[in-house]
This record gives structure tokens, C-alpha cells and sequence, in this order.
């Protein structure tokens, strides 16, 4: 098989395996690094710009994927039904050329502005932006008429000044061994998370089943203010070559070929498994792109893959392949909470 598979999370990630020597000796300096850059903006050495209008933040500490794309959306939506006009900035990772900046739309082609901004176009209908300078993808925005930005990933570019910030935390790895990259998962220190106004932890699974602690699911105080749950619902499956939809369910018993390109491809395969389907599971890299040789699997099952991938696959699908959509939910007093931070508008 000629795809490339999803790159291996180091052991002492997540594991408890003790980091080796190298990545220990590394850590310190990424850490001075990072401290550096924050001290610069903190003490106004380095420039911040504003686009004018609020900005929302979602990001992580931890790298890899951890549903910063579904809480997005649902941001958008939300804000869409409160009679806001968001757009969303984003850098477009894996696009072909991450230096030209540019909008994005349902005609967008994903290897050109990227699978995640173009998967946002589609499910909420905002204007997207995508460039590598978040201020201005921000500032045009702004400037095509919207009174909200909402940044997908972008809790480290610390030139954009923003009104509310949002970490967005998986549940089950939470941060790891709590160190500093490549000794660890973060991106920046532990105590970054406390300037975030939310925290809201992936739970991965419809609300009402059993989460890993249960009072997660209620909010718990903590430094940084509340922690919110965030449950993955799944809406009906659709075939990529078009088609009526079906339930999720309907595969409830078989088995079938799971493809994720995702930054964490086991919440895919372990939300499907958690609905009686028997998992054949196929991990990527996240932005992969797909070809048609990736999917010789060996065997006719039907072939279950993430909204992000899918968009990416249409050209070369076949009949039995679907999209499985997945939809952020969250309890109704955080969406309360956020329009709570939010500037007055004039």
C-alpha cells in the first residue's frame, strides 16, 4: 500500500515511558524559546494587532488533535443563531501553498485551502479565510463585513490579540507527562492553560453514555474558571458518491474499513466500536492526501471515514464508501458564558 500512515505518538507521551536523554536535554531549551517569545508580547516588545472586532481563540496546549475543528463549527453556528456574522481564520495546514492567502468556499478545492477550513465552509456557510498571518486573515474578515473572528488553532500566535481564548483538551490524555516538547506533549507550559477563559474537555461520545469522570460532564471549578464538556454526535451517513443518507446504526454488527486522517485517528475508530461495529481501522497522517491505491484494503467492506476526509476522497469513491459527520455539543450555559465575555457591539 502505497499511503502513508499516521506517524507514531512517542511512547513517553502518553504511555509513562520515561523520555529518552535527547528529549530531555531538548525541552529546556524549547522552553526558553517559547518563554521568550510570550515575555516579548507581555511586555509590549513585540506587537499585537486587533482586527477591529472580537476574536475568539481555540486552541490546545497538548500537540496533536483534540476536536479544535468541531468545537469551531459549533461556535460558528451558535453564533450564527445569535445573529452575529463570524468568519473564521486559519492557517490551512497541508494546503499546497501555505504562503498564498485566500478565501474559501464549497468550490474550494482541499488540497488548495486545506481540509479543515474547507469542511467549516461547508457545514456553517462563513466566510473562511486562510493564511499563514492569522492578523490577516483576521483583518480581512473584518473587512468583508464580519463582527466576530473565530481563529481555528490558533492559541500560540500571539500576534493576533484576541477577547477570549479556549483550550480544548481530549479528555483521556489530558497533557501527558506534563512536559514540554519533544521530553513531552505541550506546546507551552502547564500554567499557559490558566489565561484561557474555558476549558472545554472532548468527551467523545454522545451525551448520556458513561464519561471517564463524571463530574466532568457537569463542570468542575477550577484556576482558569470552569471546565465545560463537549460530547461528539453523529448524524446521518452519507455516501460520498451521493445518495440518501443512513443511520450510523445500520452498520451497527458488520464489519467495515475505518479511514482517519486525523490528529488522533483511535477517538474515530473508538467512537465506532463503541456502536457495535466491528472496526478494520486504517490511521493516516492528519492532511493526508489520498490516493487511490491508499485503499487497497484486501477485502469488499464498505469503507466508513471522517467528514474531513471525505471531502478529500470524492473524486475516487466508490459506492460503498461514507462520510460519518460528527457535530460539537455543549451544555447551553457555556454558549451563554461566551457571549458573557464578549465586547458590547456599538
Amino acid at each position: 500500500m502505497s499511503g502513508r500512515r499516521a506517524p507514531t505518538t512517542p511512547r513517553w507521551w502518553f504511555e509513562g515511558d520515561a523520555p529518552p536523554l535527547w528529549a530531555r536535554l531538548l525541552a529546556p531549551v524549547y522552553g526558553i524559546l517559547v518563554a521568550s517569545r510570550r515575555f516579548g508580547y507581555r511586555k509590549g516588545l513585540l506587537k499585537r494587532t486587533h482586527p477591529g472586532v472580537p476574536v475568539i481563540v481555540v486552541g490546545n496546549l497538548v500537540a496533536g488533535g483534540s476536536g479544535k475543528t468541531p468545537l469551531s463549527i459549533a461556535l460558528v453556528e451558535y453564533l450564527q443563531r445569535a445573529g452575529f456574522t463570524p468568519g473564521v481564520a486559519s492557517r490551512g495546514y497541508g494546503r499546497a501553498d501555505e504562503k498564498t492567502p485566500g478565501w474559501v468556499d464549497a468550490r474550494s478545492e482541499p488540497a488548495l485551502v486545506g481540509d479543515e477550513p474547507l469542511l467549516i465552509a461547508l457545514r456553517t456557510g462563513a466566510k473562511v479565510r486562510v493564511d499563514v498571518d492569522r492578523v490577516a486573515a483576521a483583518q480581512a474578515l473584518a473587512a468583508a463585513g464580519c463582527d466576530v473572528v473565530v481563529c481555528d488553532d490558533g492559541l500560540q500566535h500571539y500576534r493576533l490579540a484576541r477577547d477570549v481564548e479556549i483550550e480544548v483538551q481530549d479528555v483521556r490524555r489530558r497533557y501527558g507527562n506534563g512536559r514540554l516538547l519533544p521530553a513531552g506533549p505541550l506546546r507551552e507550559p502547564l500554567e499557559r492553560a490558566a489565561d484561557c477563559a474555558f476549558r472545554v474537555l472532548n468527551l467523545g461520545q454522545p451525551e448520556g453514555t458513561e464519561v471517564v469522570d463524571p463530574t466532568m460532564a457537569a463542570g468542575c471549578a477550577t484556576g482558569a474558571g470552569r471546565e465545560w464538556p463537549m460530547w461528539l454526535e453523529v448524524g446521518e451517513v452519507r455516501p460520498l458518491v451521493g445518495g440518501r443518507g443512513v443511520p450510523l446504526s445500520a452498520f451497527a454488527g458488520q464489519r467495515v474499513h475505518a479511514v482517519a486522517g486525523i490528529g488522533e485517528p483511535d477517538r474515530f475508530f473508538t467512537m465506532l466500536r463503541g456502536l457495535g461495529i466491528g472496526v478494520v481501522p486504517h490511521a493516516f497522517a492528519d492532511h493526508h492526501a489520498y490516493v487511490q491505491d491508499d485503499f487497497d484494503f484486501g477485502s469488499a467492506l464498505p469503507v466508513l471515514m471522517t467528514e474531513k476526509d471525505a471531502e478529500k476522497c470524492r473524486a475516487i469513491a466508490r459506492p460503498d464508501w461514507y462520510a460519518v459527520p460528527v457535530s460539537a455539543r455543549l451544555p447551553d450555559a457555556f454558549k451563554d458564558a461566551l457571549l458573557a465575555r464578549l465586547p458590547e457591539r456599538g
